[in-house]
């Protein structure tokens, strides 16, 4: 794909990046309000959010190779036409039923926006200099989406109700969409014949499932009947989905593509890094309003700091891969993610204060976070063909997502063992997902050491593609 003005393509490129990651974490300080108003319980409020991360992290798969089928542009529009119809839905609900399947419709519609925004931004910019640099900049929205997300809720909520949430993303999408219309070109379109719908079916089965049993393992244990069922039902469905892809002539995922050492490393890696990341921040702001006593729009603010180093260091990152090469900068990515989630793991006390226990090790995973997401990411896509982008796409956020969802569900599980409700079990369970967090972390910076890199990935090159020249 092509653009008049990639510059501009990559900032609404972004934008959408920062959408959906700030739509993740929006509706968690609503969902007091949500369950004032529709009277919901707990179970029923844990659902709408949930319902998105099922649907969302069970459709990027098909939704990637879907925009290499129909046209990156297209699915991305139809994605965001949806998430802004979903919102105006869950904007307008009278029951919790209602926002629940609203929620899970948003879930699709962000797997098919995220999937093919991926797919263009690696058609904008080849392997290379400029498509570090674009990279970096998704990182950037990615880890400022998290944050504004939280502030963003307590401040909508408070001044205008939760609903005000949901109307935020229709007008948004709106925006986006019209904005891509001028910017963006139709992107790549494969002509290979046929469709998988077997393999779309047991794939997106299979992964709605898994993802299921994992939201649902943060509730009712990993032993409960409602667990192992919906995780061995989706264990399963993804074994046919692997015999099935071995068999038919034009598969979903063509079995050669995770053969190749560098994709396959790299996405696991990727998982990895999230399992870490995505459960840190929800541990952060849950240390600094029930044990520190903070309001959650001020816990929000807390992990602002972290947020401006991301934006500061993402785009910088491809001048640290083009010095130091890939692997290198890595390691030194996941090896700065462990140190900070241990320094920040023994720093936590009952009576401390955020800027004495959160605030300097939260700077170090600042760091951290754009050298691993953004080097993860190009290992992952640097061997991808034009008519691939979409797959690969669908691959390497599919895995960030479950990374995100089994961390979550593993950490909280960690988190709670004690079962103490004092300040000083709640710090003492919140120290012990973080060591268990570091340990993901450490085992990342040991694969990454190993990783295989294709020979372009490798090459540092002088010519930036998107003009200028590297230094």
């Amino acid at each position: 794909m092509t653009s008049a003005r990639p510059g501009a393509a990559l900032a609404l490129l972004a934008s959408t990046q920062l959408l959906l990651i700030m739509d993740t974490a929006i509706i968690n300080v609503a969902l007091p309000s949500v369950g004032e108003d529709l009277g919901s319980g707990s179970a029923g409020l844990s659902w709408v959010a949930n319902a998105y991360l099922i649907t969302f992290g069970g459709l990027l798969l098909l939704g990637g190779r879907t925009a290499d089928l129909l046209g990156h542009r297209r699915l991305y529009l139809t994605g965001l036409g949806l998430l802004a119809a979903a919102s105006a839905a869950g904007g307008l609900a009278g029951t919790a039923g209602t926002l629940i399947a609203a929620r899970a419709a948003q879930g699709v519609g962000a797997a098919l926006a995220a999937a093919a925004a991926f797919a263009l931004l690696l058609g904008l910019f080849p392997d290379g200099p400029g498509r570090h640099k674009a990279l970096g900049a998704f990182a950037a929205m990615g880890g400022l989406g998290g944050v504004l997300g939280t502030v963003l809720g307590g401040v909508l909520t408070d001044l205008l109700g939760w609903r005000s949430t949901f109307w935020l993303n229709v007008l948004v999408g709106l925006a986006l969409g019209l904005l891509a219309l001028r910017l963006l070109d139709g992107g790549t379109r494969s002509t290979q014949p046929g469709f998988d719908l077997g393999g779309a079916l047991t794939a997106t089965g299979g992964l709605g499932l898994v993802a299921y049993a994992l939201v649902g393992a943060g509730e009712s244990g990993w032993t409960s009947a409602r667990t192992l069922v919906a995780g061995g039902a989706g264990l399963v469905l993804l074994a046919a989905f692997a015999v099935l892809e071995s068999r038919i002539a034009h598969p979903l995922v063509p079995p050669a593509v995770l053969r190749r050492p560098a994709l396959r490393d790299a996405n696991i890696l990727s998982a990895l890094a999230q399992m870490a990341l995505f459960p840190m921040f929800f541990l952060v702001s849950l240390y600094l309003q029930s044990v520190l006593g903070q309001s959650p729009l001020t816990g929000g603010l807390g992990l602002l700091p972290l947020s401006l180093v991301v934006v500061a260091v993402a785009p910088q990152t491809g001048r640290l891969i083009f010095r130091f090469g890939l692997r290198s900068t890595m390691t030194l990515g996941f090896a700065l993610l462990f140190a900070g989630m241990v320094w920040l793991a023994l720093a936590l006390t009952a009576d401390g204060t955020f800027a004495g226990t959160v605030l300097a090790p939260s700077l170090v995973l600042g760091v951290a976070l754009p050298l691993v997401m953004v080097t993860t990411n190009v290992a992952a896509t640097a061997e991808a063909a034009p008519k691939e982008t979409g797959l690969a796409s669908g691959l390497i956020n599919t895995s960030q997502q479950f990374g995100s969802v089994l961390g979550l569900a593993v950490l909280v599980a960690v988190a709670t063992a004690s079962g103490g409700s004092s300040a000083a079990a709640q710090t003492s369970g919140f120290r012990s997902a973080l060591l268990a967090g570091a340990a993901f972390a450490a085992l990342a910076a040991l694969l990454s050491v190993r990783l295989r890199l294709p020979v372009p990935a490798m090459a540092p090159r002088r010519q930036d593609p998107v003009g200028g020249t590297v230094e």
